[in-house]
């Protein structure tokens, strides 16, 4: 007898390929699951970070809007503020012109009457 030990047949050759392979592609079913998890979260992440953002700009357009209102307020009142300035001043213009006026009168009339 030799000592060269038995080789295998090509069915147990086969056999054990058979057996790899479906090892193989049970770690690859699994790994398959895991990404799917990860998927799914990460479409949750970016369904909810959307969200947020349709909030956010949503937001940002409203601002924007009461921004451009309250622009519109400022310069409305700045103008109102300076006409009234300007009539303010017309009006102190006209009175110190009044009391001027007043002033000479009454100098007139002490001049006239200066006993009383």
């Amino acid at each position: 007898m030799t000592d060269t030990p038995e080789q295998p047949s090509r069915l147990d050759r086969v056999e054990a390929l058979a057996i790899r392979n479906t090892e193989a592609i049970a770690g690859l079913t699994q790994e398959v699951r895991q990404l799917t998890v990860k998927i799914d979260d990460l479409i949750d992440n970016v369904n909810s970070l959307t969200n947020d953002v349709t909030r956010v700009l949503g937001r940002s357009a409203i601002l924007d809007d009461v921004l451009l209102e309250l622009r519109e307020n400022t310069e409305a009142l700045q103008r109102n503020f300076e006409q009234h300035q300007q009539n303010f001043d017309e009006n102190q213009r006209t009175t110190n012109a009044a009391l001027n006026q007043l002033g000479a009168i009454l100098i007139q009339l002490t001049r006239i009457n200066p006993q009383n």
